[in-house]
């Protein structure tokens, strides 16, 4: 009788076929092995389907144990680069964990015969991930009136986002969302080399079904669409990939799974008839966004210029504010941006991004800011000592609410009203603005204001400094006059000032 590591090289051997054969003559294979294996009382089949004499039984049961791992093996696993992994299908993996999805609530007005009435809708949208903190792209006609934005990322994790800043001839907005952990961004193409027939597709929250996929091609460029008095679109992106509500602000993508184009309207009525805006248009629209948000937190005095070079973005220097930071740190005109701290910038987004980062959470009226740049055929490192930009709050208020405000004598507020302790009086009221319209009168004192007490000026602060503020169609204020109170409702002007956080 041989040893048991004579019967290696039968098993080897065996395994080594098994694998080369295909899996349905395997299958045909095994009730012969299973027949002879297990003859002993459990077939009838003719011992000569499998002669005892070729393979000892012992050997036999080594063999099945051989089939059942060869079966299990990666020879019988789908290959790694079969017909089916095509680009799409590369592309959509790849971009997937960077777009979420939106929901929220929305008053709309409605027309019932001869009434006009408002009713609640639900609405729903796309977004894409442009900062791995949590800056997110979208329509403005996504979040508009919307007072509570639910976000549900790829990985089904949920949370609520808030609008930064809007655009809303470009129909664009900024969101931010927060969550413990960093986010995968969107890979940006380019829309200055598209091509008529070249294949895109859309992935969006298409009626609330979430992260659908269509495909279609490039049908047309630079098309002007008109979708009602007060939004018209240029320069717009035609595509026949199908493009359904809940899928506005979501990406269209190229083979590559690179976004070129945010998907924002299709025609109605008509079939295969969808547009996006171009991906280079909309990361300006993005840069000078966030450039608001950086311009409130810090002055540095650079001016930046995207330049497309070989089908890819680079950042130059435009200009530099005579007497600034940047100015004192040697950067010049013409220097080509390489990043900000450990950030590699590619635009004027990558840019405004990194400003936003670098200030976050940091202390004192100046500090500095890294920022590597090419200069003529050498790099170096620069330190720009940025200023913080500090608001006055009576600023804001008189431009967003038309008042100029004082903190209230408590002893005139004892003697108003036993209730409103404390409040802040209004001195003046400009003609023509929110508070006007809404007959605040000086001597008035204000004791709250969109669900918030306005005790002092610091609080006052804090509630014009909320982003989402000019999102409401109004909000409540509550005023004494004399010793009467009295409520009513307003909205802000045009904003200002917003909120970097």
């Amino acid at each position: 009788m041989g040893s048991l590591a004579n019967c290696a090289g039968p098993f080897v051997c065996f395994q080594s076929v098994l694998r080369a054969v295909p899996i349905t003559q395997v299958m045909s294979f095994m009730p012969l092995l299973l027949a002879r294996t297990f003859d002993d009382g459990f077939t009838t089949r003719p011992a000569r389907l499998m002669p005892s004499y070729i393979l000892p039984k012992w050997l036999q049961y080594i063999c099945l144990v051989g089939v059942a791992i060869s079966i299990g093996s990666p020879a019988f696993a789908a290959p790694q680069n079969d017909a089916r992994t095509t680009p799409l299908v590369k592309a959509i993996k790849g971009c997937s964990l960077s777009v979420v999805n939106l929901r929220g609530r929305k008053t709309v007005a409605s027309d019932i015969g001869s009434k006009s009435e408002s009713k609640q809708v639900n609405g729903m949208g796309t977004g894409v991930v442009i900062d791995s903190r949590g800056y997110v792209l979208t329509n403005y006609h996504v979040v508009q009136g919307v007072k509570r934005i639910e976000v549900t990322t790829s990985d089904r994790q949920k949370t609520t986002a808030k609008v930064l800043a809007h655009d809303p001839e470009t129909d664009l907005a900024i969101l931010k969302i927060d969550l413990p952990r960093e986010l995968p961004t969107i890979r940006i193409g380019s829309s200055s080399d598209l091509m008529l027939a070249e294949t895109v597709a859309a992935v969006g929250n298409a009626y609330g079904y979430e992260h659908t996929v269509t495909v279609g091609i490039v049908s047309q460029l630079g098309r002007t669409v008109q979708v009602n008095e007060d939004q018209v679109y240029r320069n717009l992106i035609q595509t026949d990939a199908s493009i359904n509500p809940g899928n506005s602000g979501g990406p269209l993508l190229n083979l590559n799974g690179e976004m070129i184009g945010i998907n924002v309207a299709v025609r109605i009525g008509a079939q295969g008839i969808a547009f996006a805006i171009p991906v280079n248009d909309a990361l300006e629209v993005a840069a000078d966004l966030m450039k608001n948000l950086t311009a409130q937190r810090i002055a540095h005095g650079l001016k930046t210029k995207t330049v497309i070079v070989d089908n890819k973005a680079v950042l130059f220097v435009d200009s530099v504010a005579p007497n600034s930071p940047a100015a004192a740190s040697g950067i010049s005109k013409g220097d080509r941006i390489l990043s900000v701290g450990d950030r590699q910038i590619r635009n004027r987004l990558d840019f405004e991004c990194a400003l936003v980062s670098a200030t976050e959470n940091k202390s004192g009226k100046a500090f500095p800011i890294e920022v590597s740049v090419e200069h003529g055929k050498s790099k170096m490192t620069v330190a720009i000592n940025v200023n913080k930009v500090t608001h006055h709050v009576s600023d804001m208020a008189w431009g967003s609410l038309g008042m100029k405000l004082v903190r209230a004598d408590d002893a005139l507020m004892l003697d108003r009203h036993p209730t409103y302790k404390h409040g802040l009086q209004v001195v003046n009221v400009r003609p023509g603005s929110p508070a006007d319209s809404e007959g605040i009168l000086a001597g008035d004192v204000l004791v709250a204001m969109a669900g918030y007490k306005t005790e002092s000026l610091e609080n006052l602060q804090w509630v014009l400094e909320q982003p989402d503020l000019d999102q409401q169609s109004s909000f409540m204020f509550y005023i004494l006059r004399e010793k009467e109170p009295f409520w009513g409702k307003m909205r802000v002007a045009t904003r200002k000032f917003a909120s970097g956080n």
